[in-house]
């Protein structure tokens, strides 16, 4: 078994596949799925077979991270090693996410702007 595709669901797949795409600067195909809507791959060909998907949900509701009791949470996030942080981190703000208020050791935490967190890892801790 092999692990295809990271589907991530948003209620912009445009603006969420953008984000990713200038974060981390691969290949982008968009799929017309009729009623299903725009679906939205983003792959490495360089490094991954795995994908990241985007998906539109009409009903999206936007995580809180750290959780709070009673509102929606995180799914599950995204771990990206960095050779440089603080410039990972840079760059990343630029494109429009956003540092996470709570933080833990060396990895950083940030918000994509359909509020999913993902982890910036330097190499060195692999």
């Amino acid at each position: 078994m092999m692990l295809s595709s990271v589907v991530i669901d948003t209620d912009d797949v445009a603006m969420l596949s953008n984000f990713y795409q200038n974060l981390l600067g691969w290949e982008k195909k968009v799929y017309d799925h009729g009623e299903d809507g725009l679906w939205v791959t983003l792959r490495n060909k360089k490094e991954s077979t795995t994908r990241l998907v985007f998906q539109e949900l009409k009903n999206y509701q936007r995580p809180v991270w750290p959780e709070e009791k009673g509102t929606q949470q995180q799914m599950m996030h995204l771990d990206f090693y960095v050779d440089d942080l603080e410039e990972s981190i840079k760059h990343a703000l630029d494109c429009g996410a956003v540092l996470a208020t709570y933080q833990s050791g060396d990895w950083k935490v940030l918000i994509d702007p359909s509020g999913h967190p993902f982890c910036l890892v330097p190499k060195r801790e692999r």
